[in-house]
Formats: structure tokens, sequence, C-alpha cells
């Protein structure tokens, strides 16, 4: 086999592991944070305070069903 050919096909290899590398740990990383979003009920709620807002529950509420929509939006144009 030529030695040129064998290095062509070693760095092709490479390459297309490197991008499914790359594929697959961002599908996961993307399914890990729609399964568990890093921000919850209780970082919101400290966020709003120190935003100097007062938390109610039905406005945390709002904001965290609001979040998810935009997820669901992001995903789905993916």
């Amino acid at each position: 086999m030529n030695i040129g050919l064998a290095i062509l096909l070693i760095v092709l290899a490479f390459a297309g592991g490197v991008f499914l590398g790359i594929f697959l740990s961002r599908k996961q990383v993307e399914k890990f944070i729609a399964d568990k979003p890093i921000l919850d009920e209780n970082a919101l709620r400290t966020m709003m305070s120190q935003m100097g807002q007062k938390p109610s529950e039905a406005k945390v509420q709002q904001v965290l069903r609001q979040i998810k929509s935009q997820q669901k939006v992001a995903t789905k144009k993916k």
C-alpha cells in the first residue's frame, strides 16, 4: 500500500471520529439539560430577589413555563 494513501486514510478516520464525537456529545448534553434544567425554582427565586423583585409563586411558575417553552422552540428549530 502506498504510504501517502495510508496517511490519508488515517487522517480521514481521525477527522470522522472527531466530528462524530462532537455530534454525539452535543446530543447528550442537550438531552441532559432538557431532562434536568439548570435553573430551578429556588435559583429563580434567588435571582428575582437579587434583582429587587418580590418573587411570588405565580410569577416564579410563569417564568419557569416561559423558559421551558423557549427551550422547546429552540430544540425544534435545530
